[in-house]
């Protein structure tokens, strides 16, 4: 090994020597002056009269032993306190796991411009070269799991090739699957080789320290050995957080929230974009994003407020969706970040439902039945109002089969426990929603209602023109929590009422005893009613998943494919074939990078996925110096240099001793 010697606190030891050694040498040259007596003979007072040659300052010192002990037992007090280490490179023992980081957090080029994984892979090829022919070493590559690239050999060449083939990955990193792998493989080369010597297997861990599991791991049988890869100084800007959902009161409108994190150590302002599909919308971007360091303190950010630096590092879009999408949000404008896999994130929203819709009429009605016959609907049915009362003996499975039931001209007894429930001249039963009454107690019936206006602004009803005549419609009463549609010039007309798990459209009037059927804005309008309500059954979006994840695609959905073989088309479009099974789930081959990837052909439900990163460890670039577990030594990526701290060996070996003999010398002076 090459010693290097070199002090830690050169500037506090060479002060406190300045102090120590002249205040020594004080107390030697000012002696207690002694009172003058008048004696008749000065032959016994010889050692008096010597004192007294150097009680007055400024005069050369005599020779003293137990000066010169003391003087140097100070100056290696001295040396002590400077922290005197050795730095040296050391080498592959004779048994050594090489254990290398290629997550998401190794791809960061703050090493000379280097990606921490090539430095990484340059260092342990350094450490394959220092192995003597009779050592053996193993290469293992971990992320959130751990791969064994090479077992154990002592072919150096062999072993530089597997660390050249390590690729990086956009995983989270642990550490515990690659301790007890390095172990157990490790256990019985031990038992041979290590044993009789009394050394034990080595553990050698590239990494940056950003391990999730750090804290909770332990190793039994190797001496682990930890390199720090990265710089204190990258900066990154991350997005961390993301979440969509849609709006209760508007289905079809979608709420994105987003975080970003800046692990960087100064304040930077960011940009957010938010796209649907690649194409950027309007008033999707965001530029008044102030991103204060995580790192700091609670103290720098107080004064930072004072300074007007106040964080603002989370947004909110809203977008109005009827249709499948894929949003995206997208940090901008941002230089020196340092890791690009959590600068953008991915929400898959889901195509329009093919819904299953049922008709309840006691007759003929030509403009609900021409509107099922027409629109894209799953199993259109119609029943009559005795059969519905018949199959509401099992409300639990009428609600299962449909999303929407339409009653047309016919107020059910009784609804099933949950569902969406469209009313075509009739009121639903034990509502909030009720008919005024006449005096003889009878429904009150208006005649000839004209639109008096519209809620324009919901989605059922943006972009349409409502002027139409009802010829007959209930006088209705609504409670205030009631959402009306359409108000007609006496009364509402149309009025959207959740009631728990219910949702209610109701119609004040017959359609087809209006103007409006035959209208271009019916059909479309009720179009969007059952989208809107069928959205509003089913509020999540599809969550994203992390990279590794093995997406599982239910069996139901495979059969409404009936393929063979599926074509996974990764974000750099890749084409990965997976052959699906024939009976049982299929998961999907794991996915390493972000991004959206895309089946072919598409399975329902499945036509996108999103992966996103979406880790607060791993977009922190910060290099945790601390040993993972706790236990172990710690050596410095600069060289791979080793440090020995030598001030313990200075006191133990050279100032204790020395100071036993100042005091026996002391002790027998004074007995002289």
């Amino acid at each position: 090994m090459a010693a290097i010697p070199s002090f830690l606190n050169t500037l506090p030891a060479a002060i406190a020597a300045g102090v120590v050694v002249p205040s020594l040498l004080l107390l030697y040259f000012l002696k207690l002056r002694r009172r003058e007596m008048l004696i008749s003979s000065t032959l016994l007072w010889k050692k008096a009269i010597q004192d007294l040659q150097v009680n007055a300052p400024f005069q050369r010192l005599r020779k003293n032993l137990l000066l010169f002990l003391q003087l140097l037992l100070l100056l290696l007090l001295a040396l002590a306190f400077s922290r005197p280490v050795m730095n040296y490179t050391p080498g592959a023992g004779k048994l050594a796991v090489i254990a290398i980081d290629h997550s998401a957090s190794m791809a960061a080029a703050d090493v000379d411009g280097k990606r921490r994984l090539d430095e990484a892979k340059r260092l342990a090829r350094e450490l394959v070269d220092t192995m003597d022919k009779d050592s053996s070493a193993m290469i293992i590559a971990f992320d959130d799991g751990a791969d064994i690239v090479r077992s154990f050999s002592n072919d150096r060449a062999l072993l530089k090739q597997s660390i050249d083939s390590i690729q990086l990955t956009d995983r989270r990193s642990k550490l515990d699957t690659a301790f007890r792998l390095a172990e157990a493989k490790a256990a019985a080369f031990y038992s041979d080789q290590l044993r009789p010597s009394g050394a034990r297997p080595e553990l050698w861990v590239y990494s940056d320290g950003r391990i999730s599991d750090r804290h909770e791991l332990a190793l039994r049988l190797a001496e682990l050995k930890f390199v720090k890869i990265g710089s204190d100084t990258a900066e990154n800007v991350g997005i961390v957080a993301l979440n969509a959902r849609r709006n209760y009161e508007r289905p079809t409108e979608v709420q994105v929230f987003a975080r970003l994190a800046n692990y960087g150590p100064k304040p930077v302002s960011a940009v957010l974009q938010l796209s649907v599909d690649g194409q950027v919308v309007p008033r999707g971007v965001k530029r008044d994003l102030q991103l204060t360091p995580e790192r700091w303190t609670q103290k720098e950010r107080e004064d930072a407020e004072k300074q007007n630096i106040v964080a603002r590092d989370s947004v909110e879009f809203n977008l109005e969706l009827l249709t499948a999408a894929v949003v995206s949000v997208q940090i901008k404008e941002v230089p020196r970040d340092q890791l690009a896999a959590d600068d953008t994130a991915h929400v898959v929203v889901p195509p329009p439902r093919s819904l299953s819709v049922v008709l309840v009429t006691p007759n003929e009605s030509y403009p609900l039945e021409r509107f099922l016959e027409s629109a894209n609907l799953k199993n259109p049915g119609k029943i009559t109002p005795a059969a519905y009362e018949e199959r509401m003996k099992d409300p639990q499975a009428l609600a299962a089969q449909y999303d929407v039931i339409i009653f047309d001209r016919y107020s059910p007894k009784a609804l099933p426990p949950a569902g969406n429930f469209i009313y075509n001249g009739c009121l639903p039963p034990n509502s909030k929603i009720v008919a005024a009454k006449d005096a003889l107690g009878q429904p009150l019936v208006l005649k000839d209602q004209t639109v008096l206006d519209w809620d324009r602004a919901n989605p059922m009803l943006r972009y349409l023109n409502l002027r139409f005549l009802a010829l007959e419609a209930f006088k209705l009463q609504v409670p205030l929590d009631a959402q009306v549609l359409v108000e007609g010039r006496q009364s509402p007309l149309i009025v959207l009422q959740r009631e728990g798990r219910n949702t209610h459209l109701v119609f004040a009037f017959d359609v087809a005893a209006s103007t409006w059927w035959g209208s271009k804005n019916y059909p479309i309008f009720l179009d969007n009613a059952l989208q809107f309500m069928a959205l509003g059954s089913d509020m999540d979006l599809r969550a994203s998943y992390q990279p590794g994840a093995t997406p599982k695609i239910p069996r139901y959905n495979l059969q409404q494919v009936n393929a063979r073989k599926i074509d996974v088309i990764t974000p750099d479009d890749r084409t990965i074939t997976v052959n699906v099974p024939e009976s049982g789930d299929f998961a999907l081959p794991p996915l390493e990078k972000v991004g959206v990837y895309k089946l072919q052909p598409p399975v329902p439900q499945y036509e996108h996925v999103a992966v996103n990163l979406l880790d607060e460890n791993e977009s922190n670039l910060l290099p945790e110096a601390d040993v993972p577990g706790g236990a172990g030594e710690a050596i410095s990526a600069a060289g791979s240099k080793s440090r020995l701290e030598l001030w313990w060996w200075i006191v133990a070996c050279a100032a204790i001793p020395l100071c036993l003999i100042e005091w026996w010398v002391y002790t027998r002076r004074m007995h002289l």
